[in-house]
């Protein structure tokens, strides 16, 4: 037994799991493409201040994505969940996409990788800097042979006079990418300097001048992302897309039932929350492979409130949830993140994570889970 602490800081007893989830290995699932957007390990004797660039683990951060592929998953690389914007530069990103491109190839693991402009410092320059910074990493990605993803850019949301300027943007990125890529739509609760993304704050004249882009190339568009967290404006853009052109969602919050799909179609996926939730996300979407939606349903709906509380506002600080369960279920030897990071959360916040994922059956070894959750209890002056 365990004593953890709630919101106001009183303590009740909680007996952890006995038995966790048993989820073999398999294959890719087949009826849906699902990207689990990976985390990263800092390096706990190098800088993991908020002051100057961040120092990775390697070694843990790639075994890792070695984890996800092997229950099946692709990966999505230097994404936000990697801290891009938040702790990783881009010089460790580029770094981190060659290396993890290289690890693709030598277990055959799909790998997407985020391409954005975060070497760009304000003012940001002008437009044409923008697409020359775009042109830039994107161009490293492809070297790696890794599928793009265009990420969101703070610059072009800072630089764009309107809706025309993300049009000529992406025109001239799609015109020239080698393979079809993966569009970005990310959401301010992710990130507050994207607000007025593709030129207006209007949702609705957003999603149409996404969609314009799309029509413009569809062939070059493999998918849209959307991390909105409104399931029905999502189902709305899905339905609009091009034939053939997927909708990943990035929905934290709503991801089973946009995953099953409708009679008007079916999401695939691209998440954060599959870092922590990568087996049983992936042995759930084999069972739609096998025609299995009660079962997919089944394994997916319980985990959901677990989502909703590591994505609860400020959502951007989800990140620290994430990670705190990958030290827990011992896929790292600590929980310390890239720019200081472990500290966006509260310690009952980061209590009730263990305690939901630990209900879940996440943890290989509740028992480690447990000991590694008693020891950042007492870090923080808590007797458990």
């Amino acid at each position: 037994m365990i004593r953890l602490p709630d919101a106001s800081g009183a303590l009740r007893p909680y007996t952890p799991c006995a038995r966790p989830l048993e989820l073999g290995r398999g294959g890719p699932p087949v009826s849906r493409t699902v990207f689990a957007a990976a985390h990263v390990v800092a390096d706990p004797f190098g800088n993991t201040t908020p002051y100057g660039p961040a120092d990775l683990d390697w070694d843990a951060t790639l075994a890792f994505r070695r984890h996800l592929w092997a229950h099946g998953l692709a990966v999505a690389e230097a994404m936000d969940t990697a801290q891009r914007g938040a702790g990783l530069d881009w010089p460790r990103a580029a770094e981190l996409i060659r290396r993890s491109a290289a690890e693709a190839r030598a277990v055959g693991g799909r790998i997407a990788c985020g391409a954005g402009t975060d070497h760009l410092v304000p003012p940001y320059g002008t437009l044409a800097d923008v697409t020359a910074a775009y042109e830039e990493q994107l161009a490293l990605v492809e070297a790696q042979g890794a599928q793009p993803v265009l990420l969101a850019s703070r610059a072009l949301a800072a630089v764009a006079a309107g809706p025309d300027d993300y049009r000529e943007v992406y025109g001239r990125l799609l015109r020239q990418s080698a393979r079809p890529v993966i569009l970005h739509w990310l959401g301010p609760m992710f990130d507050p300097a994207l607000e007025g993304y593709w030129g207006s704050a209007d949702p609705d004249a957003a999603a149409g001048t996404l969609l314009d882009i799309v029509d413009g190339r569809p062939d070059k568009v493999d998918g849209v992302k959307v991390s909105l967290l409104d399931a029905a404006r999502e189902r709305d853009l899905r339905a609009r897309l091009p034939p053939g052109v997927r909708c990943y969602t990035g929905d934290d919050l709503n991801y089973p039932a946009l995953i099953e799909g409708d009679a008007d179609g079916h999401s695939d996926a691209l998440l954060g929350v599959f870092d922590p939730l990568g087996p049983l996300a992936a042995h759930a979407a084999r069972r739609l492979d096998a025609g299995d939606r009660r079962g997919f349903r089944g394994l997916l709906d319980p985990a959901v409130p677990l989502s909703r509380h590591l994505f609860e506002p400020p959502t951007r600080a989800y990140r620290a949830g994430v990670v705190l369960l990958a030290w827990l279920a011992g896929h790292q030897d600590h929980f310390t993140m890239a720019g200081g990071l472990h500290a966006a959360r509260s310690l009952p916040h980061l209590a009730r994570a263990y305690e939901l994922a630990d209900g879940l059956g996440l943890f290989p070894d509740p028992e480690r889970a447990e000991a590694r959750m008693a020891r950042l209890l007492a870090l923080h002056g808590v007797t458990p």
